[in-house]
């Protein structure tokens, strides 16, 4: 099984695949020890099952080809889970594939569960198996095994089947509206901008207190800006435990930076430690009033029973729709309507709405109740 190595061969391939209606991409990638994702791999198929490997790797290979048939809009490209194949494409290419269809999302919308795996989806709809020896092999080395090379190809000869099914099963159903939702959020280039002013956001649990999140900007902001100069993980500038660490802390002196159990010993009078203490103080100078709690982080007025209330309710109108609660609400969602029949929440707009918005707003008020019959749970409206 041969890999394509050069840039002819890269654009007869894409030539021919642009004729199709559609191409099926995966991607294999190396982060392990890099902030950035190191391209190791291209898979595509087309419909007739017909697959490519590509080497990005290779000197001889100039991935525009690739990039131009990502952005042809005559032909659909079709990813599993794409969101770090569509990172890669973005931060290589400086484009997201258009038009797009992530098969994970779909089988959430067909009622195949939350986050289902590829391998059970080739399993449950294209009747095949895969051999996963492979999946977490180092495929950055050169050569490749042939067992690598099959590996990585049935990735998108499966996908075929698996996507006709899920596009046929949206059509009969008529839900393919909604998908736009999610692949909008997926097909936005703000989506891949690791902004370090942001990344605070990802950390803050549920800090209450304005002064420990103006330090966790600050100290997160800072650690990230490391970590792309220097293109390393974020852990080894500074593990997550540590960053938390100092914002609940907010130590201002080395020696109060030593005292902190998530700091190694000898940290705070490095460089790296002399530039947390700067992040404190750029944290401390921040206007307190300025600071927005994250909404997780808000207290939500003892609605406990009724959040649990609304999960059940969730899960009881997913199982009669065939549809996976976790492209419906989230917990957060939940927690949005218990405490306010007018919060800006994704489920109480369109469809999600329409769904389960409404019937979450008549439990809340009353208007419907909730039963045991037969071992399941039955929805009631109330005069």
């Amino acid at each position: 099984m041969d890999l394509i190595s050069t840039t002819p061969a890269l654009a007869d391939a894409c030539t021919r695949f642009a004729a199709q209606s559609f191409v099926t991409v995966d991607t294999e990638f190396m982060r392990e020890t890099t902030y950035y994702p190191k391209l190791c791999l291209i898979q595509m198929a087309g419909p007739d099952g017909s697959g490519v490997l590509v080497d990005p790797l290779s000197p001889d290979l100039d991935l525009a080809p690739f990039f131009a048939l990502m952005a042809d809009e005559g032909v659909v490209k079709v990813f599993h889970s794409a969101r770090q194949d569509l990172e890669i494409i973005w931060l290589l290419g400086g484009l997201l594939p258009q038009p797009f269809f992530d098969t994970q999302v779909a089988a959430m919308v067909c009622g195949y569960g939350d986050s289902v795996s590829y391998e059970q989806l080739v399993n449950d709809v294209a009747k095949a198996k895969i051999d996963k020896s492979s999946r977490f092999t180092d495929w950055s080395r050169r050569p490749l095994s042939d067992a690598q090379l099959t590996y990585a190809l049935s990735d998108v000869t499966h996908l075929v089947k698996v996507y006709e099914v899920l596009a046929g099963q949206l059509l009969s159903t008529d839900r393919g509206e909604w998908l736009d939702e999610e692949m909008s959020v997926l097909t936005s280039p703000e989506t891949y901008r690791a902004d370090p002013s942001q990344a605070w956001r990802r950390l803050a649990g549920r800090m209450r207190k304005p002064r420990e999140i103006a330090v966790l900007i600050e100290v997160a902001a800072w650690r990230e800006r490391e970590a792309q100069s220097r293109n390393v993980p974020r852990g080894r500038i500074l593990k997550d435990e540590a960053v938390i660490d100092v914002a609940s802390s907010a130590p201002r002196s080395v020696e109060a930076l030593g005292r902190l159990r998530s700091i190694p010993a000898g940290f705070e009078r490095s460089r790296t430690g002399t530039d947390i203490l700067a992040a404190v103080e750029r944290g401390f100078a921040h206007d307190l009033a300025d600071i927005a709690l994250p909404e997780r982080s808000r207290s939500r007025g003892g609605n406990g029973a009724l959040v649990e209330l609304l999960k059940v309710l969730l899960k009881a109108v997913c199982e009669t729709e065939g549809v996976a609660p976790k492209i419906i609400a989230t917990v957060d969602d939940l927690e949005a309507i218990a405490d306010d029949d007018a919060a800006d929440v994704p489920v109480l707009h369109g469809w999600r709405r329409a769904l389960f918005g409404e019937k979450a707003l008549a439990l809340k008020a009353g208007r419907l109740a909730l039963s045991a019959e037969r071992g399941r749970v039955v929805v009631r409206e109330l005069d």
